[in-house]
C-alpha cells in the first residue's frame, strides 16, 4: 500500500476493534481498482464519540463504518440520516460528504439471501430483535418479503419490533412470538434469518435454536453469525438438506454498498472475498 499524502482515509469506528475484517477486506479492494485510499480501525471509547466524529471532520477523513457500541449513539452528531437508517434507528455506514448515515447491515443480508432465493412473497422467520434483527427486518419489508414473524425469548422485544415493521407501511402481515415457538412456524417458513449470537466463536457447541428436524428441504437458512462459517445452526439446515447462506456473506455485502457510498464505484466483490477468506484462514 503505497500511503502519500493525497490518501484518502475511511475507516471504522468501534470498542472494541482489533478483531474486524473489514480492514483487510476494503484495503484489498482499493488496491484492485488503483483507488488512492487506505481503510484504518480506530478504537473510540464511547465517552470520546463526539469528538472523534468533530476529529473526523477536522481532518477530512471521507467515511466511517461504524460498529458495536456505537451505531445508534452516532446518529445524534449527524446532519442526515438515510431514509432506511432512520427506520431502523442505527447507522452502520457515515458518508462524511454531507456528513450522512447510511445502514448497509440489512442490505447486506439480503444480497446474502438473494444469491440463493428471492425475498419477494416468501413467509420469513427472523429469530432474534436486537439491532441486527431490527435492521434486517426491514430490508425484508423492502424487499417485497410476503409474510414475517419475528421470535425472541423476550417476547414485548419482538413484538414492539414486528409493530415498527408494520408502521413503515413496507408490509402488511408481521407478527411475533417466542423463539421457543419456532418448531411450529418452520413448517410453513420459506426463509429462516437468524440474527442470534448463538453459535459464534468461541461458543461454537451453542445448542442451535432449531434442529434439522424442524426443518424442511425448501427452507433457505441465513445466519448472521461469520465466525465459525459453518455454524451450529447451518449444520443443522445441511444436515435436513435445506439450503445454507453464511453469515460472511452479509459482512462482504454490506461493506460493498459501504464503499460504493464512499467512492461511488461498484466493489470488486470476488476480491474482497478472497481477502476476507485469507485473513479467516480459508
Amino acid at each position: 500500500m503505497n500511503i502519500k499524502g493525497s490518501t484518502n482515509i475511511v475507516g471504522l469506528i468501534g470498542h472494541p476493534v482489533e478483531h474486524s475484517f473489514s480492514p483487510p477486506m476494503h484495503n484489498a479492494a482499493f488496491a484492485e481498482l488503483g483507488l488512492d485510499y487506505a481503510y484504518v480501525a480506530f478504537d473510540v471509547n464511547p465517552d470520546d464519540l463526539k469528538s472523534a466524529v468533530d476529529g473526523a471532520k477536522s481532518l477530512n477523513i471521507k467515511g466511517f463504518n461504524v460498529t458495536i457500541p456505537h451505531k445508534i449513539e452516532v446518529m445524534q452528531y449527524l446532519d442526515e440520516l438515510d431514509e432506511v437508517a432512520r427506520l431502523i434507528g442505527a447507522v452502520n455506514t457515515i458518508d462524511f460528504k454531507n456528513l450522512k448515515g447510511y445502514n448497509t447491515d440489512g442490505i447486506g443480508a439480503v444480497r446474502a439471501i438473494e444469491e440463493v432465493t428471492s425475498i419477494k412473497d416468501k413467509n420469513v422467520v427472523v429469530a432474534g430483535a436486537g439491532g441486527a434483527s431490527r435492521a434486517i427486518s426491514f430490508y425484508l419489508a423492502k424487499f417485497g418479503a410476503g409474510s414475517m414473524t419475528i421470535l425472541n425469548r423476550n417476547v414485548n422485544k419482538a413484538q414492539n419490533l414486528a409493530d415498527d415493521v408494520l408502521k413503515s407501511d413496507l408490509i402488511g402481515d408481521v407478527g411475533a412470538d417466542s423463539i421457543s415457538e419456532i418448531d411450529s412456524y418452520l413448517k410453513d417458513a420459506d426463509i429462516l434469518v437468524d440474527t442470534t449470537p448463538l453459535g459464534m466463536d468461541p461458543h461454537i457447541n451453542d445448542e442451535p435454536i432449531a434442529k434439522s428436524d424442524a426443518m424442511h428441504e425448501d427452507l433457505v437458512v441465513f445466519d448472521a453469525v461469520y465466525n465459525p462459517n459453518e455454524t451450529v445452526l447451518l449444520k443443522e439446515a445441511i444436515k435436513a438438506g435445506a439450503k445454507p447462506v453464511y453469515g460472511i456473506k452479509m459482512l462482504l455485502y454490506q461493506g460493498a454498498e459501504s464503499f460504493k457510498i464512499w467512492t461511488g464505484r461498484d466493489a470488486p466483490i470476488d476480491v474482497m472475498q478472497d481477502a476476507l477468506n485469507k485473513h479467516l484462514g480459508r
